[in-house]
């Protein structure tokens, strides 16, 4: 199962390296890694994306806050929240199937950000669902280049799980 944590740093040099190397000792691998400073001057917040069951990331809680620089460690994976990731991607689109592409860019609320005789560059905001179903919907016109955050994410103040009620609306 893929985990998301969240983990409040203070914002010195080097952080970044010793949890990283944390997670490289134990021979985990980290899927997706967004690093930005957080809501107070000096703090950071590190979002990442880890494969494993719940026992070992459990383990890596601990480990990561005995490094110094850790404030707080979260696994926001069961707990509601609002996901996004930023996605760049060119994808061929030439006179004759252009006004397609751009149609099917437009389903996904997405933005073309460069446009070139042969090619678009389109910017995608939202959920790594999202990602995933414009890149299988593009794919079929030759998908150039992708460049991709990876996740960011908060918990949901309200507590609403947007998931659940999506659930909830397809059984209706």
């Amino acid at each position: 199962m893929k985990h998301t944590i969240s983990v409040l740093v203070e914002d010195e040099a080097g952080v970044l390296t010793r949890i990283a190397g944390l997670f490289a000792r134990r021979g985990f691998n980290i899927e997706s890694l967004a690093v930005g400073p957080a809501e107070q001057v000096g703090i950071s917040r590190i979002t990442m994306v880890v494969p494993g069951d719940d026992r070992v990331i459990e383990q890596l809680t601990k480990q990561l806050y005995k490094l110094v620089n850790v404030l707080k460690v979260q696994d926001i994976t069961e707990t509601p929240c609002v996901e996004r990731e930023l996605m760049l991607l060119k994808v061929n689109a030439n006179s004759n199937n252009r006004a397609e592409v751009v149609g099917l860019i437009q389903i996904f609320r997405a933005r073309v950000v460069d446009v070139s005789e042969d090619s678009l560059t389109v910017e995608v905001v939202g959920d790594p669902g999202k990602m995933v179903a414009i890149v299988q919907v593009l794919n079929r016109f030759g998908i150039r280049e992708i460049s991709r955050t990876g996740k960011i994410a908060l918990t949901r103040e309200s507590g609403v799980n947007t998931e659940y009620l999506k659930s909830l609306e397809s059984k209706v």
